[in-house]
């Protein structure tokens, strides 16, 4: 476009002179006693001659009043080129883990480009890798100074809070950074668990509520995490005395938490004290259909007013009928019959217990009741002996295990100790721990009853050594009778 506009502008003026060429004319001037007698071209001319100095003297007038600016321009320019370079290489010095380096080229960085954020961050990040808490929270908190950073600063002194164990201001943080950005899934979850770890529990509860109502947690988490929270108000409503409330609490828990057992469990608990054993065991079988579990076959054992051990096993018969191909089914029968001395089911619901074993090979739990039957009949130490060798190198048994960081534990727990997430506790197999960590015991290892062989050959399974052979006096059971 200049160049099309000086081609016009040449054309007009090689015409205009044309013009005044092939028509000179005679101009006449006479102004204060002066008088001028020229030609019209040499008047255009001198007409130019003076626009044209007068623009340029303007133009050096103009150029020198914008001088200063220029170069204030220009040496803000170098030092942004300079401190963004600054920054790039504290961010290379950060990744390679040298700290110190990264803090230099950050203090650089921030002396160069006036505090900006991304030193800033680039400093607290340094400074962490230090383990310099101190310096990490003033630069999170320059960034509470700018509303347009104030979210990262704030995201910043609650990781800082949290690190150092300061529950109660890293809450503050987390709930003046959801005012901010109220539909962050992140912010949410953080919120949730630092509520759950105050025992919070109404607050979280609207949390929750607030959460799903904006798309910041997903309705399966809100409907999963929103159990957990029924679960908690009814403890504290039995600890308060209201036990109907808070079984009105648990049968709501129960029915938004399939997966889990312990909540459940508790359910059945409450309604046994109410004395409603047959609602109680209709509360077992219905969570055994998703969520089979040793705690809940102990607790069936108590809903029923049976004591011996064949009615113990017919009635653990009756539940596994709920879920007939889950290895816990086998396993709780086959506890069971084992003591009921029928030797028969016991081994037949092991063998399918095996056969449903993961590719790693039957766990812990279940070589220990092989071993216990070989021992117990027909009386076979070979066979005994050799379970209980593949027992010392089995797979583990399910736990509790945390989906966040992958602690187990031996029981149920609403907030992971260990990293702080709410509702992260699934029923799994956990992974194996180095060789002398000692393993945490599991709801699985525990009897669902009262043990049934004592003795001698008891003694012998503690010590992991066979018995001699036996000759049982008992005909062998094939099936389980009725009651």
């Amino acid at each position: 476009m200049r160049g099309l506009l000086a081609l016009v502008v040449i054309a007009a003026v090689v015409a205009a002179a044309g013009f005044l060429a092939g028509h000179p004319g005679h101009v006449e001037i006479v102004w204060q006693g002066w008088q001028v007698d020229t030609s019209a071209a040499a008047l255009a001319a001198f007409f130019v001659a003076a626009v044209v100095l007068v623009w340029g003297i303007a133009a050096a007038i103009g150029g020198l009043w914008r001088m200063p600016r220029h170069l204030r321009g220009r040496r803000a320019a170098r030092r942004r080129r300079a401190g963004d370079a600054a920054v790039t290489r504290g961010l290379v010095a950060l990744a390679a883990g040298d700290a110190v380096r990264a803090q230099r080229e950050a203090a650089r960085a921030a002396a160069l480009l006036d505090d900006a954020p991304v030193p800033l961050l680039l400093a607290a990040e340094a400074a962490q890798q230090q383990g310099d808490g101190g310096t990490a929270r003033q630069s999170f908190a320059k960034l509470l100074e700018n509303p347009e950073t104030e979210l990262l600063g704030l995201r910043g002194l609650l990781g800082e809070a949290v690190r150092s164990g300061d529950a109660a201001i890293a809450r503050r943080f987390a709930e003046r950074a959801r005012q901010l950005q109220p539909a962050s899934p992140w912010l949410a979850e953080k919120a949730l668990a630092l509520q759950a770890r105050a025992g919070d529990w109404p607050a979280a509860r609207a949390t929750i509520a607030d959460a799903a109502r904006r798309g910041a947690l997903p309705a399966e988490r809100a409907r999963h995490a929103r159990g957990v929270v029924l679960y908690k108000l009814s403890r504290e409503a039995e600890t308060g005395g209201d036990t109907r409330r808070a079984t009105a609490l648990a049968a709501r828990a129960q029915s938004l938490l399939p997966d889990l057992a312990e909540p459940a469990v508790y359910h059945a608990r409450l309604l046994l004290a109410l004395k409603r054993h047959r609602a109680a065991r209709r509360a077992i079988e219905h969570a055994w259909r998703t969520a089979p579990h040793p705690d809940l076959a102990r607790a069936y054992l108590d809903a029923h007013p049976a004591i011996e051990p064949l009615a113990q096993a017919a009635a653990l018969q009756r539940l596994g009928t709920q879920n007939p191909d889950a290895l816990e089914s086998h396993l709780a029968i086959a506890e069971a019959a084992l003591n009921a001395r029928l030797w028969g089911e016991a081994r037949r619901h092991l063998r399918l217990a095996t056969a449903t074993a993961p590719p790693a090979g039957p766990s812990r739990r279940l070589c220990l009741m092989m071993a216990r039957l070989e021992d117990s009949e027909p009386g076979d130490p070979k066979a005994a002996r050799q379970w209980l060798e593949r027992a010392a190198a089995a797979p583990p048994d399910p736990s509790y295990v945390c989906s966040r960081c992958g602690a187990p534990s031996a029981a149920w727990q609403p907030v992971c100790s260990v990293c702080g997430s709410f509702d992260s506790f699934t029923w799994s197999v956990p992974e194996r721990q180095p060789a002398g960590t000692p393993a945490l015991p599991d709801a699985s290892e525990r009897p669902l009853m009262l043990p049934g062989p004592t003795g001698p050959s008891a003694d012998r399974m503690h010590r992991n050594e066979p018995s001699p052979p036996q000759h049982a006096a008992t005909p062998e059971v094939r099936g389980l009778a009725e009651p």
